[in-house]
């Protein structure tokens, strides 16, 4: 997966950069077909702020943000986000079926 990184009005530690791209990264295992993220970080006053936004391939992106003290903390918080956002969407998915008949047919009289 493909991972974007912009700065606004800030400078970003390369520590916090590989851990973003580390974290984004283990989202596959919640959906697959991911194919790219582009994430913002962005310092409004004395607040840190995260937006990502999440390119799945033949589905709506998924947008998340995250804000805290650090950038740590943002980035932590947007990834809980961005994870329960693509598990609920595979959940959906998976139970759009119709669900199995468990009793049996009452014979007609």
């Amino acid at each position: 997966m493909r991972v974007q990184i912009a700065a606004r009005h800030c400078e970003v530690p390369d520590t916090v950069r590989e851990r973003t791209e580390e974290q984004l990264g283990r989202l596959s295992r919640y959906e697959p077909r991911l194919a790219g993220a582009e994430v913002v970080f962005e310092v409004e006053k004395h607040r840190k702020k995260v937006d990502a936004i999440l390119k799945v391939d033949r589905e709506e992106p998924v947008l998340a943000s995250g804000e805290g003290v650090e950038f740590r903390q943002a980035v932590d918080q947007m990834v809980d986000r961005l994870s329960r956002i693509l598990r609920r969407r595979r959940k959906q998915m998976k139970e759009h079926h119709r669900p199995d008949n468990t009793e049996p047919p009452t014979p007609a009289q």
